[in-house]
């Protein structure tokens, strides 16, 4: 069984240079981030057409991409890989929201004909401007949020990534919630 200092090492060792560390890291990555991608993707709408996998893969080869990040350990590594997939989806749904693309159009598959709705897509972009907005006031809520409801970190995480106690987390988290709450239901 590895352990998050495991993978804090070679974490490490990547950041360092050590192309091979990025090889022994995956293996113990992979749930977590299938874990992330799949609570991402349930979160949209019936019917879409992006799986799982495909957010896994275009996350990796984002995250391999890095050459710029110090990674400071499990929690870090978590957090920015939600970051990349919340703004991967976000394109995603943008992009089949495009006139160019058929715009509001929904594929229905005559084999399974079902109601398909975009409420799913259009509250996560809503949460998106919402988290924008916050971002402009208060960078950390705005972090807290991402790395709680997209990330799926835990209370202990998110103020590791963000050099904080468990209790400013939380309050933050609270606050975030109720403003953006406030924020999407008025506008």
């Amino acid at each position: 069984m590895q352990t998050s200092t495991d993978i804090t090492g070679l974490l490490v060792d990547w950041s360092e240079g050590d192309v091979d560390a990025l090889d022994r890291l995956l293996p113990l990555v992979e749930r977590e981030l299938h874990r992330m991608a799949h609570n991402y993707v349930r979160r949209m709408q019936p019917g879409n057409t992006l799986q799982t996998t495909a957010l896994i893969n275009e996350t990796y080869l984002r995250l391999v991409d890095q050459n710029r990040v110090t990674w400071k350990n499990r929690a870090h590594f978590f957090g920015i890989a939600a970051k990349m997939m919340r703004r991967i989806l976000l394109n995603y749904i943008r992009d089949r929201r495009r006139l160019k693309r058929g715009g509001n159009a929904i594929a229905i598959s005559l084999s399974q004909v079902q109601v398909v709705s975009s409420e799913r897509s259009l509250e996560l972009i809503a949460l998106d401007d919402a988290l924008r907005r916050l971002a402009e006031t208060d960078s950390r809520k705005s972090q807290v949020v991402e790395l709680r409801f997209f990330g799926g970190l835990s209370v202990e995480e998110v103020a590791e990534v963000l050099n904080v106690s468990k209790v400013t987390i939380m309050r933050d988290w609270k606050l975030a919630k109720a403003w953006l709450l406030r924020e999407i239901c008025v506008k």
